[in-house]
């Protein structure tokens, strides 16, 4: 089953996979607090996941979740049209992040997930505070 209509269908293509204002905005800050990362990079190359955020060296990979598409507790919305397909759709994409995370950690990644709802000043300071406890700075 697909889109309920032309325009839910043509909505859905027009949803940017990566480069989204909060993906960019988030990038700013981590990027301001004067860390370097590569941009939308599978942590793992045999696994078809790709992070928004990816420090190689020290094995982090930051998700930048959108409320809607992975059902954020908070601010997930149930569709008023074709609402069966959108919840497996997101159930589906639930089961599917954590999969992700599993499989990043049993291959030593740490994983951070933030929601992009969050503040972003916080989200970069969460960032920062892990790479760096990982590096041993302090």
């Amino acid at each position: 089953m697909g889109a309920s209509s032309e325009g839910v269908r043509k909505s859905m293509q027009s949803n940017k996979g990566r480069d989204t204002k909060p993906e960019l905005a988030l990038r700013r800050a981590v990027h301001a607090q004067g860390l370097r990362y590569r941009v939308s990079v599978r942590p793992l190359p045999k696994i078809r996941r790709t992070a928004d955020l990816v420090f190689t060296k020290i094995k982090v990979a930051v998700f930048m979740d959108g409320c809607f598409w992975h059902g954020c507790p908070e601010h997930h919305t149930k569709s008023a049209t074709n609402a069966a397909y959108w919840a497996d759709k997101v159930k589906t994409n639930r089961r599917r992040d954590a999969e992700t995370d599993r499989l990043l950690h049993e291959a030593g990644w740490t994983v951070i997930r933030i929601w992009e709802h969050e503040d972003i000043a916080e989200a970069a300071e969460r960032i920062t505070h892990t790479v760096h406890d990982l590096r041993g700075n302090t």
